[in-house]
């Protein structure tokens, strides 16, 4: 159980100095805000991470792997803001009609929910592929570094 807190804490740690910080959460009614923030705190999180993997990561080669692995994570939170977006508005959609039921609600709400699991399960993957190609150092430095970035984060 414990290791599974550690790997679910790493896991978010890493999405959330990833996930587009400030920019990933919902705001109001307003679906159209926030793309053009989004883009850009993912840039600076990728430009962020990047640095830190050259950081941490002796081997070249492996740098470039977990770069890669990354920028997969980085796609599937993009992909998972965006779900999660457009199950809002269903929502939002359907709260608006009256004749809507329970189950109207249910449905989406299933959709959403399945979504954030296959994507959190996908970013846990990609987590342990990353994990692979460290030593136990460089695992320690990466996560320590990102424990860093979190902790900026949690200031704003």
């Amino acid at each position: 159980m414990m290791m599974r807190g550690t790997v679910l804490i790493s896991v978010v740690g890493l999405v959330g100095m990833l996930a587009l910080s400030g920019c990933g959460h919902h705001q109001g009614h307003g679906y159209g805000h926030g793309h053009g923030d989004m883009e850009a705190a993912a840039k600076r999180g990728v430009h962020e991470m990047e640095e830190l993997v050259d950081k941490t990561v002796s081997d070249p080669a492996k740098a470039a792997t977990v770069k890669g692995l990354v920028g997969e994570i980085v796609q599937e939170v993009k992909h998972s803001y965006t779900t999660k977006r457009e199950h809002h508005r269903l929502l939002y959609t359907l709260n608006a009609n009256y004749n809507a039921t329970p189950e109207d609600f249910t449905k989406i709400l299933d959709s959403s929910h399945n979504e954030v699991m296959r994507s959190a399960m996908k970013i846990v993957g990609l987590r342990f592929k990353i994990k692979e190609q460290l030593t136990a150092e460089e695992w320690k430095a990466f996560t320590d570094g990102m424990d860093r970035y979190g902790k900026r984060y949690d200031k704003e």
